[in-house]
């Protein structure tokens, strides 16, 4: 036999928990009991043997289908009489056990034996009709082998403020000392000195204990402990025909059942089929009854634990080792969405995971599937249809039973949600209110949305802001990068990106450079693009500005498309530089004259658009350092965006390098220059032309930069204003 002795002092090592079998989400969530417990039975036979015997037949129904008893051999199954007829010294052994999973009911077979004078008086008045007892499933692959699965529950509290586990305080107690023993974790509990005895009026209360059975909602032990009175002076040991009422300080359980260990008590020492504690006592665990034929003396009762289903087991996220390795491999996760139900892949599937082995073990059928129906709400003319509509539509998201869950206390661990599709905008009430947000760690999809594609909606980018600043971290399960991005805000930025996990520091830090250009045509511009961003990156070391210095990771994004934003992209990515993309849904409808342009194979971070928000997408670039390729109207706009930044003030003055000849600018730029100039229509607004720089190599866009680095170039309100709209000597 292997001891190890844990005191409570050691609440502060690594701890792990214990494995558990998978079992079904979707019914966990509809069952008002634990899935090792059934709900009390009743008498519906009951034949007397002699005084102090009889036989009971107890029907049990409404049991979860996730009852473990179901599905583990019947000898792991016992049944656990109500600790208010055990104390009484009325003792239950199930003898026969008969089930029906598909009816949710079981018929057991129970011997009734009066151990005491006063349990006989009790078999004289007990009826058919009076609830005794229940069942509790001892499945061995839910023991508690480990102690300090249970010492981190010490000194922590549920949501109301409730120790999680403890014995007569938050903190715990010394009189509490937790051993493994033959590879199970084992609490031995000090007893208090004496026993407990019954005033004389105990079985005046015996007719009206026995009428109360026949109403499993009136709590019977409260009445009972008024007629115990404790003698702290007399010896504690058992004798034939008398039952032996120990008590302890107050046990607290919510994270696990208890149950009294037989094999560890005293010889000549025996207990109750009332050996279990369930994970609702609140200060009540405290009085033991024994029975059989000792005069050896004893100080302590042995307790083993089982654990609750996983979602119930008020755990934390941090405590999750296991399912916090798997969130880190991709593999996982991409496996874990291949169990949702593929066809049709139009419907919307959730499922919220609390540990490793859940998400390792999913199946099709933990998933909740819902239907997709397109809603056309009323809008605020009919306030009242509008909120009722949109209430019913939160209800018919997949989402919506584990978040209920969440708010109504059954699901008490931390956990994360994986869906087919993100969130709608509407769950947001629900999503960042005070009690899910503290419980979910983590929102995984694998798609924006059913009806776009992979395109985000404008209330979607919103939403997605208002979850980073709840923190609740967005990941998109991306089958086209085969990479887990996670939704980053840009710094002090309403927007933001997804990006590779390994690459978020770079991100936040990173100064952005930025290239526009034609769908349609590449150019020549790889050669001098890969020279510049090589010379950006050597530049690190020799300034000290705050745009870049040594250690300044240099991001650049493009529109995401082939052409000239696919050479920047693919430029970027042979520089390890960080790729980034804001790409919109350029796929139109039939006779639409856009070009669809196809996402690019190099990109790493990005942020998706829906046609409807192109502009709004332009504004997001949020660029330091625009480059500006050969383009058609798109990089006419773009062009006009930098320079409304820089006259506005959204934009402090930088340069913007245009690349190629002077005379295609000119075409581009001047003409218009010039006439707004004429106009006076840019008056006190012409320097915005020095920040614009025509360029034809690497060479001469480095020397731009080094001198704005060194605060050299004239740039900005006092600078030169250049007839042309840009310069061209340098």
């Amino acid at each position: 036999m292997y001891r190890k002795v844990f005191k409570l002092l050691s609440i502060g090592k690594t701890l792990k928990t214990t494995n558990h079998p998978q079992y079904r989400m979707e019914s966990y969530l509809f069952s008002d009991h634990y899935d090792l417990v059934t709900p009390d039975g009743r008498i519906t036979h009951l034949t007397h043997i002699d005084k102090s015997t009889a036989e009971a037949t107890v029907f049990i129904e409404k049991i979860s289908p996730a009852f473990v008893g179901f599905q583990i051999e019947k000898e792991r199954v016992i049944f656990n009489i109500k600790s208010t007829l055990a104390q009484l010294g009325l003792n239950g052994i199930g003898t026969n056990y008969i089930f029906e999973p598909k009816n949710q009911c079981a018929y057991i077979t129970v011997t009734l034996q009066a151990l005491d004078p006063i349990a006989v008086k009790i078999l004289e008045h007990l009826a058919v009709g009076a609830y005794i007892g229940k069942l509790f499933a001892a499945d061995e692959r839910r023991r508690v082998r480990d102690p300090e699965y249970l010492l981190r529950m010490f000194g922590r509290a549920d949501r109301s403020g409730n120790p999680l586990l403890s014995l007569g305080g938050l903190q715990g107690s010394d009189d509490l000392i937790l051993e493994k023993i033959q590879g199970r974790a084992v609490a031995f509990i000090s007893l208090k000195k004496g026993i407990l005895e019954y005033d004389s009026q105990i079985e005046n209360f015996i007719p009206s204990l026995t009428k109360a059975l026949l109403y499993p909602s009136i709590r019977t032990r409260n009445l009972l402990q008024i007629h115990q009175v404790p003698n702290p002076n007399k010896e504690r040991e058992v004798k034939p025909g008398k039952i032996l009422l120990v008590q302890t300080p107050p046990l607290h359980i919510r994270t696990v059942f208890g149950k009294v260990t037989e094999e560890l008590l005293p010889e000549g020492y025996h207990h109750t089929s009332a050996s279990v504690l369930q994970p609702d006592t609140r200060a009540s665990g405290d009085i033991y009854e024994l029975f059989g034929n000792s005069t050896k003396g004893f100080n302590d009762i042995p307790l083993e634990f089982y654990t609750l289903e996983p979602h119930r087991e008020h755990v934390f996220f941090a405590d999750r080792d296991q399912l916090q390795d798997c969130l880190e491999k991709p593999d996982t996760l991409f496996k874990a969405f291949e169990t949702a139900p593929i066809n049709p892949i139009a419907k919307k599937a959730a499922v919220f995971i609390v540990k490793g082995e859940q998400l390792l073990k999913l199946s099709a059928s933990d998933w909740i599937i819902r239907e997709h129906h397109k809603n056309e709400f009323p809008g605020l003319i009919h306030p009242t249809r509008q909120a009722l509509m949109v209430e019913r539509y939160i209800e018919q998201q997949p989402s919506y039973p584990f978040l209920k869950s969440i708010e109504d206390g059954l699901i008490t661990s931390e956990g994360i949600l994986l869906t087919r599709y993100f969130p709608s905008p509407l769950m947001k009430r629900m999503l960042i209110n005070d009690i899910i947000q503290r419980f979910l760690k983590g929102i995984y999809f694998q798609f924006p949305s059913l009806s776009h594609g992979n395109f985000f909606s404008h209330e979607d980018r919103s939403f997605l802001l208002d979850l980073a600043k709840f923190a609740i971290p967005v990941y998109w399960v991306d089958e086209s990068s085969d990479t887990i991005l996670q939704y980053i805000p840009r710094s002090e930025k309403d927007s933001g990106m997804f990006v590779p996990q390994k690459s978020i520091q770079d991100f936040l830090r990173a100064t952005f450079f930025g290239i526009y250009g034609s769908n349609l045509i590449e150019g020549d511009f790889e050669k001098e693009l890969t020279a510049l961003l090589k010379g950006i990156l050597q530049m690190r070391e020799e300034t000290n500005h705050p745009l870049l210095q040594k250690g300044t990771p240099v991001a650049l994004v493009t529109g995401g498309g082939p052409g000239s934003m696919e050479l920047g992209n693919r430029v970027a990515k042979s520089l390890q530089i960080l790729s980034c993309a804001n790409i919109i849904d350029f796929g139109g409808k039939e006779n639409d004259v856009i070009n669809e342009q196809k996402q690019n194979p190099y990109i790493d971070a990005k942020m998706t658009y829906r046609l409807d928000r192109l502009v709004e997408r332009q504004a997001e670039f949020n660029l330091d350092f625009p480059i500006l390729l050969s383009g058609g109207i798109g990089t006419d706009f773009e062009f006009t965006l930098e320079e409304v930044r820089r006259k506005v003030g959204s934009s402090p003055p930088s340069p913007v390098l245009l690349f190629g000849e002077k005379k295609y600018w000119q075409e581009k730029i001047t003409t218009r220059f010039q006439c707004n100039l004429a106009a006076g229509t840019i008056k006190g607004s012409e320097w915005v032309s020095n920040c614009f720089y025509c360029i034809q190599t690497a060479k001469q866009g480095l020397e731009i930069y080094r001198k704005f680095f060194q605060g050299t170039l004239p740039i900005g309100k006092n600078g030169p204003v250049f007839p042309d709209g840009f310069c061209d000597t340098f």
